[in-house]
């Protein structure tokens, strides 16, 4: 096997194994796990933070590295307390909430900015939640 040859075969393999291995757009949204909300009483740990990781936290978007927002989304601590000092969720109301206002894209680009936005179930879900009180329940 010629030297061109043998480059070809490993540029195809590491391009292969970056395929396999790296990160991916639609990573935000895997199909068969989507998160359902209930019509009431919907809890942080049950249906928030699972929606969270399965649509923002990975690498570069809102994980526990320095995220380029600098929102991180990996706890209730972070999304009530963010770095950022701007209040994200505004107990009790919704329509004044920035997590709302951005992943129903009235404010800015719309959220998830990779792979599926959230469907109709997932963001009144997300506002029950917040106008329940935004419990850390």
């Amino acid at each position: 096997m010629g030297l061109v040859a043998k480059a070809a075969v490993g540029v195809g393999m590491l391009l292969g194994l970056m395929a396999l291995f790296g990160c991916k757009d639609d990573i935000g949204n895997p199909k068969g796990s989507t998160v359902v909300f209930p019509d009431s009483n919907v809890s942080y740990t049950q249906h928030v933070q699972p929606l969270f990781y399965q649509s923002c936290n990975f690498a570069g978007c809102h994980d526990d590295s320095q995220p380029p927002s600098r929102l991180k989304l990996t706890t209730y601590y972070n999304l009530m307390y963010p770095e950022t000092g701007h209040i994200v969720v505004e107990r009790g109301r919704p329509d004044q909430s920035i997590l709302v206002l951005r992943i129903e894209g009235l404010l800015g680009e719309r959220m998830p900015s990779k792979g599926d936005t959230l469907n109709s179930n997932q963001i009144n879900g997300i506002r029950r939640w917040i106008l329940e009180g935004a419990k850390n329940n």
